[in-house]
C-alpha cells in the first residue's frame, strides 16, 4: 500500500484526520466500535478494553479509543479475537455486583438465589432499575454473554442513599471512570475520583463522604454518562421505566444561556430531565435544570394572575392585571416622577428580553433608574 493518509478499517479506505483515533476515524465512517469508557470530548483512557480491535502488525489487541490513528494501518474490528476478547470482559462485568439485568445466567436456583440476594441489597424485588437503558445489557445481548462461569462477586460497598437527588449504587459500578471524566474534564466540578486500589477501587469524593457532604453541586452530569446503573435519579429509581415515558425536547427557562434539553412525561408529568447533546450546552445541565421541575406540577403553582382586593386575593385575566399595572405605574410616574420608580431585571430571562425592559424603563417610565439582579 502507498503512503497516503488513508487507513484500512473492515476492508473500507478512510481519510485520517490530524490526533484522529482509530475510534474516531471509525465513527466518522459509521463503522460501529462499541465502548463503555470513551467520554467525548475527554482524554481516553482504554480503560474497559470494550473498544478493542485488530491492528495489523500489532502483537496484541490495542483499545479504539486511545491509540492513534496512522496511514496504511488496517484494522479488524470483529475478529474472531476481538469478539472472544469482548466476550470475555463481559462475563467478568456481569459476574461482578448486582447486574440483574436476566442476562447473567438461566432460570434456575442459581438465578433465584442471586436475585434474592440483589433484592435485599436494592430492597426491590424488580430487576435492575435502568433495565432497557443500560450500556452494559445492550453489549450483553449483542454478544450473546451471561456471567456464567464465574463466582459471583457480592456488593463490598453499601449503596448510598443520603443523598437529595443521586443514588449511587456501588454494586452496579464497572468503574468505567465515565462520571469522573464528566466531572473533572466537563463541567470541572472536581468532587469525586478514583479511590483506594484494586480490589478495593471505588468512585468517591474527597474523604470518602456522601456526596451531599461533599463539593458535589449535584449538576448530574455523572448520572447523565453512566453507562449502567451505578447513578439513578433518586425519583425515578424503580418508579419509571424508559419505555414508559415520552421524550419531550424544549429549551431550559431557569436563565438566559438557552439550554436545551429533553423533558422526559409520563402521563402528561414530568417525571426526569436530560440535556440534549447540541449547543449551547452539549447535554451539560446545571442542578436546577435537571433536577428543578417538581414546580410544573405542583398544586400550589400560579397559573393565572391574583388581584388584592380588601386584603384578599381574587383570579383575574392577563388583560385586567396588564391594565392595573401600567395604570398604577402611570400614576405614580405623573404624581412623583419617574425617578420614583425602579426596575430590577432578571438573569431568568433572555437578552432580548432584558433589553425590551430597559427600553419600557427609559422610554416610557422616564428614569434611568434599572438595573440587573446580578449586581444584588
Amino acid at each position: 500500500m502507498e503512503q497516503t493518509n488513508l487507513m484500512v478499517i473492515n476492508g473500507n479506505e478512510l481519510p485520517i484526520e490530524p490526533e484522529e483515533t482509530i475510534l474516531d476515524v471509525a465513527r466518522r465512517g459509521h463503522i460501529d466500535i462499541p465502548t463503555l469508557c470513551h467520554l467525548k470530548g475527554t482524554t481516553p483512557t482504554g480503560a474497559c478494553r470494550i473498544c478493542v480491535v485488530e491492528v495489523k502488525g500489532a502483537r496484541t489487541l490495542l483499545p479504539a479509543c486511545s491509540t492513534p490513528a496512522s496511514p496504511n494501518m488496517v484494522v479488524r474490528t470483529e475478529s474472531p479475537d476481538v469478539v472472544s476478547s469482548r466476550k470475555e470482559i463481559l462475563r467478568l462485568m456481569l459476574s461482578s455486583g448486582n447486574h440483574n439485568c436476566a442476562v447473567r445466567g438461566r432460570d434456575d436456583s442459581d438465578w433465584t438465589q442471586f436475585q434474592l440476594r440483589v433484592a435485599k441489597d436494592d430492597d426491590s424485588d424488580a430487576l435492575c432499575p435502568v433495565w432497557g437503558d443500560c450500556r452494559l445489557q445492550d453489549l450483553a445481548y449483542r454478544y450473546q454473554v451471561t456471567g456464567e462461569g464465574f463466582q459471583g462477586t457480592p456488593a463490598r460497598y453499601p449503596m448510598e442513599t443520603v443523598n437529595p437527588f443521586i443514588v449511587r449504587d456501588f454494586s452496579r459500578c464497572i468503574l468505567c471512570g465515565r462520571c469522573v471524566q464528566a466531572c473533572n474534564e466537563v463541567q470541572v466540578n472536581n468532587a469525586i475520583s478514583f479511590g483506594y486500589r484494586g480490589a478495593e477501587t471505588k468512585i468517591i469524593a474527597a474523604g470518602d463522604r456522601p456526596l451531599k457532604d461533599s463539593d458535589c453541586v449535584f449538576c448530574g452530569e455523572c448520572v447523565q454518562v453512566c453507562p449502567v446503573g451505578a447513578l439513578v435519579e433518586k425519583d425515578v429509581r424503580y418508579h419509571v421505566r424508559p419505555w414508559e415515558t415520552e421524550k419531550v425536547r424544549t429549551t431550559c427557562s431557569y436563565c438566559g444561556v438557552g439550554c436545551q434539553l429533553y423533558l422526559h412525561v409520563r402521563d402528561n408529568r414530568v417525571v426526569k430531565v436530560s440535556g440534549v447533546d447540541e449547543a449551547p450546552n452539549r447535554g451539560s445541565l446545571c442542578v436546577k435544570g435537571r433536577f428543578g421541575f417538581d414546580f410544573i406540577a405542583s398544586d400550589q403553582r400560579l397559573t393565572e394572575p391574583l388581584i388584592k382586593e380588601n386584603g384578599a386575593f381574587r383570579k383575574a385575566t392577563w388583560e385586567e392585571a396588564i391594565d392595573l399595572v401600567a395604570d398604577k405605574l402611570k400614576g405614580i410616574r405623573d404624581t412623583h416622577g419617574g425617578d420614583s420608580i425602579g426596575v430590577f431585571t432578571s438573569a431568568r430571562i433572555t437578552n432580548e428580553e432584558n433589553y425590551i425592559a430597559h427600553k419600557f424603563t427609559r422610554a416610557v417610565l422616564k428614569t434611568n433608574n434599572i438595573d440587573h439582579c446580578a449586581r444584588l
